[in-house]
């Protein structure tokens, strides 16, 4: 073993905050009222007992706890996080167990500890732990973890989720320790003593297992040892001797000990491969010989199940099976328990009661159900009873194992036993390191690792460690993970001496408790130094070191003293008092006293003797006394620089080197005593000096470096640490700072100058000019005097790093002062010129430089990297702005963030390579790496010229935007980065903002700050913003109190929103009023002279009742009004509006009742009524809501007289999709009640909820109540008729469209089915035939003539039969038997009867070729062309015959008036001879009713269009019809009243399908002069048909419109079938609840726009563009939203146009999930007003908004805008309250005139813009502009980003005008402040050339203004490093010599001509001053 690294220096450091620690559990178990629970428990039904385990009854659970079971405790803490990335709360959580609770706490350092929560179980928690399982979601391989806790009790265990599921798996076998894992949990099963002698010659049984998710089976985990040769066999974990010791999830490794041989494994647990499985599983292919054979290849099968009940507490394995019986034959399986043994070992308290769990749910599938049902209802088993019964020993006294099966069975028999499905293990164990075993004798050999751990040291190396106690010593393996694989290599393993030791993560060390009792920090294996606890000797005389060994047996003891492993045997623990061995018992405590007392330590000091719960930095340590102090180890550093600084050495640095940088580093840093805070930089650069070699107390700037320690080169004595309070002399040395002395000399407006330099330089003015002092020299011994070169780049790199953060930048002028002494004792002049021109001021205090021997040069390793020219990142990018070729840019990966994330954007964005972020990124960026020595140039890149080709600026802005994004670059990242380089971006993010696409993800839309798309990324129903969008403004009806608006059922449409889509009238208040039926109606009679009171009294009474017919009709019309408007509140049951059927008679408001017995009322006349109103109320719940199973029956009424509203509650929840929650229980319960309207309800509800899903267990269900589906021979049940008919159209339903032949067959022949002979089937038959025909429909909707494996049972013919009659077909097959002998009551023949099947007929035609413009199929429904013909069909099926026909010849129909009149026949249309015989009557119909059928027509194929050429079309119609009606006499006469009436509402009904949701004003004023006529023949149907009609109208309350689909159009032909009943009980042509189906055909088309900002719903306008199509090209319209959206397939896109709100596009072509997504979540589209617009509401004109103001005024825009107006249009709060504070005149700020007006226009531009985000930059613009002009700047960089937005503006204005459009900083702004700059530095260069001459030829600047109005210009003008080159320049005598010159310097030309002055002499230089600068800039 290698030994360990040690550090040879006395040093100490001082541990933090001291505090004593009790685990939070102990302090609550307290208070916890716990026996009070168990008695509670009791009162609970059995059912509920599943949710625990163990004891139903409190006297089998209070036996249990017993006082030293209830003292066992034990804990254990980790670090917690609130998962919020931007400020990570770090806190502990805390996991404390005793008895038969478990508390889980959460509390950090600021915070006290919570409750988070606590569990109590009924049985003793043998453990809790904290276990992440892995839900894999069913399609894409990304999994989600489930957070949870575990309980382990003895016989299952609790399973806890965050999200609040909670699981209970019940445990096969004993467990002794249950460990968490990547995948979920391993058991280990517990050994018993004598399983070795018993267990079978054959293989051993499993002993770890794994259980992956509480819903899963626990699977054995199988292993892969090691072996000598490759393919080492894969078998069962099932060595009694290993033991697991620790597991860990990252890397996944378990590390196990045998006990047998002494030695530490450790293992990868990984997810079994395909190949081990079947290994393992031994798949039957091998050839089977002998019987052990057999008996193996039934190897895990039945036997695995044995292991159940025998062991288990639950049964106690007696379950009576003689010798003979059950599977005995594997015997010489390893899955084989005896229950010999089962008895012996387990003593019978081991669990509160026995058989308590005959309870458990045994369901042997449970596995198999989805995960994602309701765990809470019984726990997965090991596979059920039967299982595990499947074989038990007899309990024989030998407990002889057979090898061969019983004798009274053969081998063959045991074959045929019927073999359970093995359990297929799911993880396997593969081993990667073993310890070496030691030699020598027996009892060396090392115990049991007590403790294991992961650690890593400052280098990253990482180490397993384990605590080997009984040699008092730390193993530390080293690992390192390896590229290829996921394997894990371990290179060496190193022993350190301790005691005990805990690992503290986040500072990369590990705290080691030695067998002296003293407290040692290690970083991986490098003894870093002494831990100081301040308040605790360190005992140097150890208790242990005077005390003899003592070996007392002592069970494991349990002790919280770890949390890495349970059991723990400290070495002489026993001979200690610990706070944990309460579980001993009593003699060995006595024995312990009195042992010690009769040492002398009477009176003996505390000291440690344990370490625990180490989370983060902080520890528990466990002292001798019992108490327990949590202690924080310090960190490494606590300032950002130094940390980053550290970070950077570490990179570059060797391993070893760095290791002793930071160590040192570490220990002078935190010694006791040592520095605050404040002082932890000047510290860190003396000492990092220190190890260059430097001498700091020599060297003037260091020296006086202000600790409130001295320091030597290593350490001075200890000094108390300062009191931070203060004195006066501080005061006095911040007066005498050369900080204090440069800002009194600056205005209060100055830029301020970093703070970080008064620590710094202290230096006075009296200068040591003794550069030649012979002491300065650096000592090359020092560590780290070689890497010097290496270190001062790395340095300089991170330096430039700091420049591109503001929040950094400040520290970078304390870095300069280290990197300048560097560059200059490197003699780097062109580095030290670059810290001069960043800090002019700070750098000419400086002079020193440090003499380096020239030998010793040789020394120090010079990496290539290091290059003359220093790398700056400003003029980097402003080369590239200019468009000039750039090297590659150096850069330390994992440290310079910023640097490559900006370099890389401007290579992306400025260069425009649309590589640079993928393939390209090595033209633009080289890492530096630690092992460059030789560094080969890049071939140079050629230049690319500034005005671009063809690369469009568009798409790279978004490839930006989208790039940044997946770096983590937010807009918080972006207003980090300094102005002037943070512009491009700026402006990518501008472009982007214009024009972004509707699919970005929502970071990216936060980043481009368009806050709408963000919302609409982000995704919430309005069921869940409810507060916000249904509050607000919300348009409540003005003439209804509070008290009658519940009861009507209306008051939940979102008011908002219909008040926005009918804003100029009270509409939908009439339609409240014309459907609400909760009120009492008028009944105004007026009373004749001859008329008795007692007649007058049955008159009102009549005409109530005609009243009531209405009444009756209107719940149907009001469910599609409230369609999907209402959140149900689960704890309330829903509100159901009644049915008032009584009535007020006028003056005296009198009550009129129905009940008085004055007339005759007919029976059961509200039944359906009341289900129908049920139906309403049940609609109003929209489908998003949160409904259960649970609350469904709580809504069950209590009085059986509601039983019909729930039953039409039932059906409304499932056409809302919620009846699939309902469990099949309930289900069950209710169709038993044998209620019909339930089942009717039940049944149609639940196959509307499934439609189109096949699914079996509904079918079943429909089945039992249609007689055709049963076998024939099956029993008669006596189904209620109309359930019957409900059944037939759930078939169709369930299995719409997917042509199911079986089901298809079967309602073919029950479309025609006979009379029965006993009255069956003879009432009513209509409506069963229509319902077998609509059925049929849906089954094979659409499929045409590819009615795949039908073409036997010709459907169309048999289907064209039923229409027009003929001989009746042999009924085939099973039905044959059903209908053998005729009806007694019907006498039919043997021809069909057509008045029944043909309805049916003629619609299962037109569903199955529906849309398929089938011509041969249609000729078949023409009206008959003959008067003959004509007379043999109703008028009536010619309205069905003319509708199927157009409705397959779907694309025919034409919304004109042309096309209905076509569908008449010939015949009925010329002039008719008078002497011909015609029935004028039927002609008359004929047409009527054929028209009518049209109309129908048009309405379906136009629903929900809005469609004005259909509408007129279908207006014109009614229209007429009225006049027929109500004005000529002779035609409605001939027609009669009923038939016009029929035809009349089915035109209505079209209407209303057209302008679904629409809530058209003409079609609403029919609907209600309809609603006034209660007359004589306007009946019940009537009334049903006209308030359908209005809730179509506003369907939904204007949300939702109709679709087209196929299904919709079934669903509608369903639900609108064109024979109403004529009174309330009547279902015998159709079934009234189907009229509801209506709802299958709506779907959510409305779009709401909402303003982001105020979240209200507001007006925009969007512009709709339509693909072509054959009957009109592409278009586009304009709608102002909210509107209807057309059906999504005939769109191209949606987009909100502008000018007033932000532009969006939807494009559809490409996928319509996005939109569909949103217009089902209540159609939300979130929109943003742009900065000086008012919305459409008050501004509808847009007169009012900011640039229509600039254009009415004469006068520019910036003078008529007022800043105080800007509210109005703006929402950005930082503009409103900039304009507040700065842009007026207040008392308080005497602000000059100009600078307001300069504000106002910064303002006036960011708003005008629309980036208020560029505020900030205008504002530092003109700061920086102003410092230049007040000479006050400290530095240049100011003026470097100045620099940048310069070029950035002049590479945009070379591309032209037209791109201006789309670039920031258009304004004259700009112009204005660069002018300002010119004139500035231009004056400062004619008064002062010589400064810059002297400069030039490398004269040493004066400190003074001029170094820093110099470095300015140098700066400004991008002027190099001229000292060397000004030779050459100097000679030049002309202009053009110098530009030629001045070529390979790359200055730019314009800042060239301002030195040629200067540099050509001042003899030609006046008038080149005048002649040039004014034409120099391109304006």
């Amino acid at each position: 073993m290698s030994e360990v690294v040690y550090e040879e220096t006395a040093t100490m450091i001082a541990a933090g905050e001291l505090q004593s620690f009790v685990p939070f559990g102990r302090e609550h178990c307290k208070n916890h009222p716990n026996a009070f629970n168990l008695q509670l428990r009791e009162l609970q039904p059995a059912s509920e007992l599943w949710s625990s385990d163990g004891a139903a009854g409190l006297v089998g659970s209070l036996q249990e706890v017993s006082l030293q079971e209830r003292e066992r405790e034990c804990w254990q803490l980790r670090k917690g996080c609130t998962g919020v990335k931007e400020e990570d709360v770090e806190f502990e959580e805390e996991l404390y167990t005793a008895g038969n609770m478990v508390v889980w706490s959460k509390g950090s350092r600021g915070q006290a500890s919570s409750v988070y929560k606590a569990f109590t179980v009924d049985s003793t928690v043998q453990q809790a732990l904290w276990c992440n399982f892995a839900v894999p979601h069913n399609n894409n391989t990304v999994e989600d973890f489930e957070h949870t806790v575990c309980i382990v009790q003895s016989s299952c265990v609790n399973v806890h989720t965050v999200t609040g599921k909670d699981f209970i798996s019940p445990l096969p076998f004993q467990v002794s320790n249950v460990w968490a894992a990547e995948f979920g949990l391993l058991l280990e099963r517990k050994n018993t003593t004598n399983e070795t002698q018993l267990s079978s010659p054959g293989e051993p049984l499993p002993t770890v297992f794994s259980m992956l998710h509480p819903l899963d089976e626990i699977a054995p985990v199988v292993c892969k040892p090691s072996g000598l040769f490759e393919g080492s066999c894969v078998q069962y974990v099932s060595d009694s001797t290993m033991k697991i010791v620790f597991t860990c999830c990252q890397p996944s490794i378990v590390v196990s000990y045998d006990t047998v041989q002494g030695t530490h494994s450790v293992w990868g647990l990984r997810k079994v491969t395909h190949d081990e499985r079947s290994k393992v599983l031994r798949c039957p292919t091998e050839p089977v010989g002998t019987p052990l054979g057999v008996m193996t290849s039934s190897f895990l099968t039945s036997n695995l199940r044995n292991m159940s009940r025998l062991d288990s507490p639950g049964g106690s394995g007696a379950t009576g099976l003689g010798p003979g019986t059950g599977t005995s034959c594997a015997a010489g399986s390893p899955l084989h328990y005896s229950v010999l043994h089962s008895h012996q070992n387990r003593t019978m308290t081991s669990s509160p009661g026995i058989h308590s769990r005959v309870h458990s749910p045994s369901i042997s599938n449970m596995a198999a159900l989805s995960r994602a049902h309701s765990p809470g209802m019984a726990a997965p088993t090991f596979s059920g009873a039967a299982r595990f019964n499947a074989s038990f020993h007899s309990p024989s006294p030998k407990g002889h194992h057979c090898l061969l099966p019983s004798p009274n069975r053969s081998v063959n028999e045991t074959m045929l036993m019927p073999e359970m499905e093995p359990i297929i293990p799911d993880l396997c164990m593969e081993q990667l390191w073993s310890e070496a075993i030691t030699s020598g004798c027996h009892r060396e050999m090392s115990s049991q690792a007590s403790k294991v751990f992961l650690t890593s040291d400052l280098c990253e190396n990482r180490y397993l460690c384990f605590l080997v106690e009984s040699h008092q010593q730390l193993r530390c393996v080293k690992f390192i993970e390896s590229n290829e694989t996921s394997q894990l290599i371990f290179p060496s393993v190193t022993s350190i001496p301790a005691k005990d030791a805990e690992p503290l993560q986040n500072i990369d060390a590990m705290l080691v408790l030695e067998a002296s009792g003293s407290l040692v920090l290690y970083t991986g294996i490098t003894r870093v130094s002494k831990v100081f606890v301040p308040g605790l000797l360190s005992s140097s005389f150890s208790l242990t070191n005077h005390l003899p060994h003592f070996s007392i047996p002592v069970e494991n003891v349990s002790t919280p003293a770890n949390t890495g492993s349970r059991y723990i045997q400290i070495l002489n623990e026993d001979v200690m008092p610990s706070p944990v061995s309460e579980s001993r018992s009593s003699n060995i405590k006595h024995h312990d006293a009195s042992f010690l007392e009769d040492y002398t330590f009477q009176q003996a000091t505390p000291y440690i003797h344990a370490l625990r719960d180490p989370v983060c930095n902080r520890v528990t340590l466990e002292l001798s006394s019992g108490m327990m102090l949590r202690i924080s180890v310090p960190e490494v550093a606590t300032s950002d620089l130094v940390r980053k600084c550290l970070q950077a050495f570490r990179f570059i640095l060797p391993k070893e080197a760095a290791m002793k940088v930071l160590v040192k580093w570490y220990s002078i840093y935190n010694a006791p005593g040592g520095p605050s805070g404040h002082a932890e930089w000047n510290l860190f650069v003396t000492c990092f000096l220190t190890l260059m070699g430097y001498n700091t107390e020599r060297l003037a700037w260091t020296r006086h470096l202000h600790f409130e320690v001295p320091l030597s080169p290593v350490i001075a004595a200890k000094k108390a640490r300062h009191s931070d309070g203060g004195s006066d002399e501080d005061w006095d040395y911040l007066l005498a700072s050369h900080y204090h002395r440069q800002m009194s000399s600056q205005p209060v407006f100055g830029s301020v100058e970093p703070s970080g330099t008064n620590k710094v330089i202290t230096t006075h003015t009296k200068h040591l000019a003794a550069s030649s002092n012979p002491s300065l020299k650096l000592d090359s011994s020092a560590l780290l005097f070689p890497h010097i070169p290496a270190l001062f780049y790395v340095l300089h790199l991170l330096y430039q790093e700091l420049q591109l953060d503001e929040l950094h930048r400040a520290r970078a002028s304390s870095l300069v002062c280290l990197l300048q002494q560097l560059a200059r004792d490197l003699q780097l002049e062109e580095y030290v010129d670059l810290y001069w021109r960043d800090y002019p001021s700070l750098m000419s205090c400086f002079s020193e430089s440090c003499i380096i021997d020239q030998a010793l040069i040789g020394q120090m390793q010079r990496p290539s990297f290091l290059t003359s020219e220093p790398p700056c990142v400003f003029s980097w990018l402003s080369r590239c702005l200019r468009g000039e070729e750039n090297p590659p840019f150096p850069y330390l990966p994992g440290i310079c963030q910023s640097t490559r994330l900006l370099v890389l954007s401007y290579a992306l964005y400025i260069i425009g390579d649309e590589n640079a972020t993928s393939t390209g990124v090595s033209k633009y960026l080289v890492k530096v790496s630690a092992g460059q020595r030789s560094h080969v140039s890049e071939p140079p890149i050629r230049r690319q010229s500034s005005v671009k080709g063809k690369f469009s600026s568009k798409r790279v802005a978004e490839q930006l935007v989208v790039w940044l994004t997946s770096e983590g670059f937010t807009l918080k990242d972006l207003e980090c980065v300094p102005f002037g380089v943070a512009l491009p971006i700026r402006e990518a993010i501008y472009r982007c903002r214009e024009q972004p696409c509707s699919d970005w993800s929502e970071e990216v839309c936060l980043l481009i700050g368009r806050q709408d798309l963000t919302k609409q990324a982000h995704k919430t129903t309005l069921a869940k913003s409810k507060a916000s969008v249904g509050s607000g403004l919300s348009l409540k009806p003005p003439a209804t109190t509070e008290a009658d608006d519940e009861e009507d059922g209306m008051s939940d449409i979102i008011q908002e929103v219909t008040g926005l889509i009918w804003s100029q009238d009270l509409r939908v208040q009439e339609v409240r009023r014309l459907l609400q039926s909760s009120r009492p109606v008028r009944v105004s009679v007026v009373q004749l002279p001859e008329v008795s009171d007692h007649e007058y009294i049955e008159e009102k009474e009549n005409k109530l009742l005609q009243l009531c017919q209405r009444t009756m009709a209107l719940p149907v019309g009001r469910g599609l009004f409230t369609l999907f408007s209402y959140q149900p509140v689960p704890t309330e049951p829903l509100p159901l509006p009644k049915l008032n059927l009584t009535g007020r008679a006028p003056p005296r408001n009198t009550t009129v009742d129905l009940n008085s017995g004055n007339i005759d009322v007919p029976p059961n006349m509200t039944s359906w009524p009341s289900f129908h109103n049920g139906v309403a109320a049940g609609l109003k719940i929209a489908p998003a809501s949160q409904v259960d199973s649970a609350w469904i029956a709580y809504n069950k009424p209590k009085s059986p007289e509601m039983a019909n509203e729930y039953a039409g509650f039932l059906m409304a929840l499932g056409l809302n999709g919620h009846l699939t929650k309902l469990a099949t229980l309930n289900i069950h319960d209710y169709l038993t009640k044998g209620h019909e309207m339930t089942s009717i309800g039940l049944l149609l509800g639940v196959s509307s909820a499934k439609l189109g899903t096949m699914d079996m267990s509904i079918t079943r269900l429909l089945s039992i109540h249609i007689p055709a589906l049963l076998p024939p021979t099956s029993t008669e049940l006596d189904v209620p008729h109309n359930v019957q008919v409900a059944a037939v159209i759930g078939i169709g339903l369930v299995y719409q469209e997917t042509g199911h032949r079986h089901n298809a067959e079967v309602l073919l022949s029950e479309i025609g089915r006979p009379p029965g002979p006993e009255m069956e089937y003879c009432t009513d038959r209509e409506s069963y035939s229509l319902a077998a025909g609509l059925a049929l429909g849906m089954v094979c909707l659409g499929h045409g003539s590819n009615l795949i494996g039908m073409t036997d049972l010709n459907v169309p013919e048999q289907l064209y039969q039923y229409m027009v009659g003929g001989h009746r077909r042999a009924q085939a097959g099973a039905s044959r038997e059903r209908h053998k002998s005729p009806s007694y009551q019907i006498k039919e023949g043997d021809t069909i009867n057509v008045d029944v099947t043909c309805p049916g007929a003629t619609l299962a035609l037109a569903m199955i070729y529906l849309k398929t413009n089938n011509r041969s199929i249609a000729d078949w429904l023409k009206p008959p062309d003959t008067w003959f013909l004509l007379d043999f069909i109703k008028p009536e099926f010619l309205l069905l015959r003319t509708l199927a026909r157009c409705i397959i010849m779907w694309d025919e129909i034409l919304p004109n008036t042309e096309w209905v009149k076509s569908n008449i026949p010939q015949i009925m249309r010329g002039n008719f001879d008078p002497s011909e015989d015609i029935n004028m009557e039927a002609m008359v119909q004929a047409q009527h009713y054929i028209t009518a059928g049209a109309c129908l027509a048009l309405g379906l194929r136009f629903a929900g269009s809005a469609n004005s050429d259909a509408f007129d079309c279908l207006y014109e119609f009614a229209m007429s019809f009225m006049k027929i009606m109500y004005c000529s006499g002779a035609g409605a006469v001939q027609t009669g009243y009923y038939n016009l009436q029929t035809c009349l509402s089915m035109i209505l009904l079209a209407m209303s399908m057209v302008m679904s949701g629409t809530g058209n004003l003409k079609v609403l004023r029919l609907c209600r002069f309809h609603h006034k006529r209660t007359d004589g023949e306007m009946n019940y149907g009537f009334h049903m048909a006209h308030h359908m009609a209005l809730g179509l109208l506003f369907l939904g309350g204007g949300r939702y419109t109709l679709s087209t689909s196929n299904s919709a159009i079934a669903a509608l032909l369903c639900a609108l079938y064109p024979h109403f009943p004529a009174h309330s009980t009547d279902n015998r042509y159709h079934l009234q609840a189907l009229r509801h189906l209506a709802v299958l055909a709506a779907e959510p088309r409305l779009l709401v726009p909402v303003d982001v900002d105020s979240l209200k719903p507001c007006y925009a306008l969007l512009e709709v563009t339509y693909k072509g199509t054959k009957w009109y090209d592409e278009t586009t319209v304009e709608l102002m939203a909210p509107t209807m959206l057309p059906e999504l397939h005939l769109l191209k896109q949606v987009k909100v146009k502008g000018p007033r709100y932000w532009e969006l596009s939807i494009d559809l072509s490409k996928e319509t999930h996005h939109l569909k997504s949103i217009l089902s979540r209540d159609g939300v589209l979130y929109v943003k007003l742009r900065a000086g617009q008012l919305p459409y509401k008050d501004d509808p004109q847009g007169w009012k908004s900011l640039l229509a103001t600039t254009v009415n005024h004469r006068n520019s825009g910036v003078r008529a805008f007022k800043p105080e107006a800007i509210s109005t249009f703006t929402s950005e709060p930082a503009l409103i309250s900039f304009a507040e504070f700065f842009c007026k005149t207040s008392e308080g700020t005497k602000r000059r005139e100009d600078a307001l007006v300069l504000f106002s226009v910064m303002l006036y531009e960011c708003v005008i813009q629309e980036c208020p985000e560029m505020m900030p930059t205008y504002i530092a613009i003109e700061q920086a502009v102003g410092a230049l002009c007040r000479d006050d700047l400290q530095e240049t960089f100011p003026l470097w980003q100045l620099r940048l937005v310069v070029d950035m503006w002049e590479s945009r204005m070379l591309r032209g005008p037209a791109n201006r459009h789309d670039t920031l900083l258009t304004s004259e702004f700009l112009p204005v402040m660069k002018n300002a700059v010119d004139v500035a530095l231009d004056g400062w260069l004619r008064d002062k050339s010589s400064v810059l001459r002297s400069y030039m030829r490398g004269e040493i600047v004066s400190k003074d203004a001029h170094s820093i109005m110099l470095a300015c210009f140098l700066v400004y003008r991008s002027i190099p490093c001229l000292k060397n080159t000004h030779t050459q320049l100097e000679g030049c005598n002309s202009f053009g010599d110098l530009l030629s010159q001045s070529r390979q310097l790359s200055i730019p030309l314009r800042d060239l001509l301002r030195l040629a002055p200067v540099l050509l002499g001042s003899a030609c230089g006046s008038q080149m001053l005048l002649g040039f600068p004014l034409a120099e800039f391109p304006s």
